[in-house]
């Protein structure tokens, strides 16, 4: 998995050569999320979608314990 993120990383770094500021980059969020789906996906394992209910939840402070 991880070799498919730096590889998938430095790709996108090339493709945005240029237009990087020059630092160390975090692995882009959309190679990133990728990258764990296809793992996931090869487990069987199936990704939830939040109810409107969930993102609310987790979004306030004053629910919970």
């Amino acid at each position: 998995m991880s070799f498919a993120a730096q590889a998938l990383s430095t790709e996108w770094a090339v493709k945005n050569r240029g237009k990087l500021e020059n630092k160390v980059h975090q692995v882009p969020k959309e190679v990133d999320e990728w990258v764990a789906n296809l793992k996931l996906q090869t487990m069987g394992i199936n990704v939830d979608v939040l109810t409107d209910e969930q993102r609310k939840y987790l979004a306030s402070w004053e629910m919970g314990t």
